[in-house]
């Protein structure tokens, strides 16, 4: 058996072109998720002037959707035989549709209350299965491009640098230049007219990224791997496939980690704008440096997760920097209600939440790369046990639980908006100190619990680097002992 300290099987180095390209689609994901989580629950409460509850609602309806979805394109993408391999044709395929439904889901009609609600339910269900479309075979590539213990970790966090830089870049110019105070609009964040500019903007840009990678990474599709032929039994065998395949015991521990991980992070997010603007009192300018600033985050992220992974291996890593992530994102709050934070408009408040968020946000960037990681190295581990491949599958269910960021989360964040009565359209000036009080009382406890649930999740986990290193060698064993025969 081999040792606590082995490394995994040697497969060939990535070049940096292949790194680049993979890593660029994310750009969608981040575009797209940053809209969801930070600025679609304001604009369709305080803007359109929605209940909060109800964008909360459309937004769960959505995710139960995916929850149903998601698999269902993993495991086409295992299966399907095509001149452009298993994962470009659905990369391809979503393009158009999801640009377009971006597009308008920034941009109601004016048909009443119940018309809008219904309009948000039908765009998201649209945005959503599109994202997944090309998300969940976009992802799954990185199983197959690497065996590497180590090398899986660097080739994700290219991912999620490139998601966060592009989901950062489109937000922070939504604050600064869609979303910037005018005459009409002092609290720039309330200008209806502003989200049009930024759907128009932000669906190009999704458009740009799917194109640009699939056609980057389109020469690399004859060294992928081919869906092997399945036994005849259509998709009452799929599913019964399926079902094992989900089975594998610490794929069941990281995916229940990763979904209660994006509660807590979708809470944070779609409760972000509303404390920026409200508890801190920041402008639409301040938000546009805050966010700007969080740049640091995703190069610092970029260089530390690999190395901390390599260190520490990908579960402790990933406890480590969730924990950190946690404490730095309470911090400031705790410290205000206890009355040692400086008083809002000193000029120190931003300083130190720039420093919070930096730190905080490299930490999440890090944690949520592990996990897409150590559900790369279940695929093996599952290979070993069923005989089949199945990285679509393995990847849907991660998709799904980075989606929960912007379904459960921003319900949840609905949920406390609507229980400390904070009501539509009012400005900063109008909120009493007693409603951001208890904000901060119910949001903090809440994301603690939640983050805790988390990590102690984590633990069930059991993959380490010598123990993929020894699932690989028993594989390539597997594999010679069918090829003897030939010989």
């Amino acid at each position: 058996m081999a040792s606590d300290t082995a490394h995994s099987k040697a497969s060939p180095r990535l070049k940096m072109s292949t790194k680049l390209f993979y890593g660029l689609g994310s750009v969608a994901f981040g575009v797209k998720d940053n809209g969801y989580s930070y600025l679609l629950l304001i604009f369709y409460n305080q803007v359109v002037g929605l209940p909060a509850t109800w964008v909360g609602v459309a937004l769960l309806g959505a995710l139960a959707f995916d929850a149903i979805i998601d698999p269902l394109i993993g495991a086409a993408s295992d299966r399907l035989h095509s001149p452009l391999g298993r994962r470009h044709p659905f990369m391809y395929a979503a393009a158009v549709p999801v640009t377009v439904a971006y597009f308008a889901l920034w941009s109601p009609p004016h048909i009443g209350q119940v018309g809008q609600f219904a309009y948000l339910v039908v765009l998201t269900l649209i945005v959503r299965t599109f994202i997944s479309v090309y998300e969940v075979p976009s992802s799954a590539l990185a199983a197959e491009l690497s065996q590497d213990y180590d090398e899986r970790s660097t080739l994700l966090s290219y991912r999620f640098f490139f998601g966060w830089v592009g989901g950062l870049t489109v937000q922070a110019l939504a604050f600064a230049v869609f979303l910037a105070s005018d005459v009409r609009h002092p609290v720039g964040q309330l200008n209806p007219e502003g989200y049009a500019r930024y759907g128009a903007f932000a669906a190009g840009v999704i458009f740009v990224a799917i194109v640009v990678s699939a056609l980057g990474t389109h020469n690399l599709i004859p060294s992928l791997a081919k869906p092997p032929k399945r036994a005849a039994g259509g998709w009452k065998r799929a599913f019964a496939e399926a079902q094992q395949t989900l089975s594998n015991r610490s794929f069941l521990f990281v995916m229940a980690s990763n979904v209660a991980i994006a509660l807590g992070l979708g809470l944070t997010a779609s409760l972000n704008t509303y404390f920026n603007t409200y508890f801190w009192g920041f402008s639409s300018r301040d938000l546009a440096i805050l966010t700007l600033s969080v740049f640091a985050a995703a190069f610092a992220a970029l260089g530390l997760g690999p190395r901390a992974s390599r260190r520490f291996g990908k579960r402790a890593t990933f406890i480590g920097a969730t924990v950190l992530a946690t404490a730095l994102g309470l911090a400031p709050i705790l410290l205000r209600l206890a009355g040692l934070f400086p008083p809002n408009h000193s000029p120190q408040v931003l300083a130190i939440l720039i420093g919070t968020s930096i730190s905080g946000v490299t930490c999440a960037i890090i944690g949520m790369t592990m996990t897409n990681s150590m559900i790369a190295d279940v695929v093996e581990a599952s290979e070993l046990e069923t005989g089949r491949r199945d990285e679509g599958l393995f990847f849907a269910a991660a998709a799904f639980g980075q989606k929960a960021v912007s379904g459960l989360g921003l319900l949840g964040g609905a949920a406390v908006i609507e229980f400390v009565k904070l009501k539509p359209g009012m400005a900063p000036s109008e909120v009493a100190p007693e409603t951001l009080a208890r904000l901060g009382e119910v949001y903090c406890p809440v994301l603690a619990v939640v983050f805790g649930i988390g990590v102690l999740l984590a633990l069930g986990y059991k993959i380490t680097r010598a123990g993929h290193a020894e699932t690989l060698t028993r594989l390539a064993a597997a594999t010679e002992q069918v090829r003897e025969p030939l010989l």
